[in-house]
């Protein structure tokens, strides 16, 4: 098994670097983050501490945003101890003899559902729009100034993800990746992670990360695995989707938040941030993989789960497909997502015999998080702007991977696309994004999808996912992207 994990780790290795002359030697104009100005450098300076401090004084509900976004953010890092001490007090009321009212560790509980908190913050967010100007002013904010379609669609594209006749079919195809290793559960790990993040530029990003974290809980965490192997398979996993979805320019949150508007075709992106995309999952892959070496050797002792028992028809398999085809080319009309979920509801209703038990529960989470995390959204721009406006492709670079650690990385690009100077340079467009991507890994709320691989794994994790564990877990695979990427 150590002679197939140290082949396995020189290959990809090989191809990893391999791919890196293929950016190399693309005409500098296609460098993401070349550094040649595109507009004049005679610009005058601007004191953004003082413009940000007059939005402020303008408009009190700047600093109202802010305060209950960030309030949002503290909530979110606390979600986990919340969790642990809710189930600690349960534990010592059963322990003492007496029951505690429900009601109060119910409350503690949802209190540390880590989707939840920008939902519930939003809450108060949406009431200071209404009191400082008016029901009409929400309501405005609400249908023009965001929009809750990505929320609805990762909802739908989720929930027809997680079903039996999709899960066999990407079972399939990754099985016959892991027979390749002898189909033990160290190739079964290399397979998922190596090739589900690519998956999803064609099937999106969230449904990726769905079929990714389910089979993930099957043949690998449920063996019992140590905690250095899960939280360093949960970082490489959130790091390779989050930039598995750049090949083509509508899967990936970031890229589809700004691709209409900056006018990016298929092939802009492939070149500028697909190739680099590739040769970031294989060197991230390799790197773990030698950090994780002897956790990985551990698992040839452990066995597989197959699939759940029972199958599907063809016939079910395609309309599943067809569904999730119709879902990803109208990810933009709600109406129609919407339309394709009902249709396959009533599909799943009817073939009831053949199906595995919804997983709307994750679903509905994931949605809420992200449609929190909108509402928030659109209260930061007075202070995104500003701050990114003015700086050079490496420091924007840097600075939007920084901020995507602390918000959904499909928000900071987007707030970015507002801003002017962005829209005839694209050395500037081209950094934020590949930013944005790169520390798309590093926090449960850096990436859309990130929630819902969290929903579904974190029962792996005692006491809940420590955001400082995976921090930390996705800082090599997160190098290794920054590598490829400033190349």
């Amino acid at each position: 098994m150590n002679f197939f994990v140290g082949r396995l780790l020189s290959l990809i290795a090989f191809f990893a670097i391999a791919f890196q002359p293929c950016v190399s030697c693309a005409s500098v104009e296609n460098s993401p983050l070349d550094c040649r100005r595109q507009q004049s450098a005679a610009q005058p300076q601007k004191n953004v501490g003082g413009e940000l401090l007059s939005r402020l004084r303008s408009t009190p509900l700047n600093a109202i945003g802010t305060a209950l976004f960030f309030a949002a953010i503290a909530h979110t890092f606390m979600a986990a101890s919340i969790a642990k001490m809710a189930n600690g007090i349960a534990e010592q009321s059963e322990l003492g003899g007496r029951r505690m009212r429900s009601l109060p560790i119910k409350l503690l509980r949802v209190l540390g559902e880590i989707e939840l908190p920008f939902a519930l913050w939003a809450v108060p967010a949406m009431a200071a729009i209404a009191i400082i100007g008016g029901p009409k002013s929400l309501g405005n904010y609400l249908r023009s100034d965001i929009s809750l379609a990505e929320p609805i669609f990762i909802f739908a594209i989720m929930a027809m993800a997680a079903t039996r006749p999709i899960l066999m079919v990407a079972e399939t195809i990754l099985g016959a990746v892991a027979k390749l290793g002898g189909g033990s559960p160290t190739a079964w790990w290399f397979s998922i992670v190596l090739i589900a993040p690519p998956l999803g530029s064609l099937i999106t990003e969230p449904a990726a990360m769905a079929i990714a974290a389910i089979l993930l809980s099957r043949k690998i965490y449920a063996a019992q695995v140590s905690e250095k192997l899960r939280y360093g398979t949960l970082g490489l996993l959130f790091t390779n989707i989050s930039v598995g979805g750049a090949l083509t320019h509508f899967a990936a949150p970031p890229i589809v938040m700004v691709a209409h508007r900056w006018n990016w075709s298929l092939s802009y992106v492939f070149m500028n941030f697909g190739v680099r995309a590739i040769g970031g999952i294989l060197l991230a892959t390799a790197m773990c993989g030698f950090f994780l070496r002897k956790d990985l050797a551990s698992l040839s002792r452990c066995e597989c789960k197959g699939t759940e028992a029972g199958g599907c028809s063809v016939l079910l398999i395609l309309c599943h497909v067809a569904l999730m085809a119709w879902t990803v080319c109208n990810l933009h009309c709600p109406v129609k997502v919407t339309g394709g979920f009902c249709a396959f509801l009533a599909v799943v209703r009817l073939s009831r015999r053949q199906q595995s038990k919804l997983r709307l529960k994750e679903a509905a989470l994931v949605g809420l998080f992200l449609a929190g995390l909108v509402v928030h959204g659109g209260l930061q721009t007075w202070w995104i702007g500003p701050l990114l406006d003015g700086l050079c492709p490496i420091a924007l670079f840097a600075v939007a991977m920084a901020i995507s650690s602390c918000n959904d990385n499909a928000a900071v690009t987007y707030l970015t696309s507002m801003v002017p100077s962005f829209q005839n340079c694209c050395a500037l467009q081209n950094a934020v994004v590949s930013g944005a991507i790169c520390g798309g890994g590093l926090t449960v709320i850096a990436n859309a999808p990130n929630p819902a691989g969290h929903a579904m794994l974190k029962r792996h994790f005692p006491g809940g996912v420590s955001s400082l564990r995976l921090l930390l877990a996705a800082a090599i695979p997160t190098s290794a992207m920054v590598l490829c990427f400033l190349a």
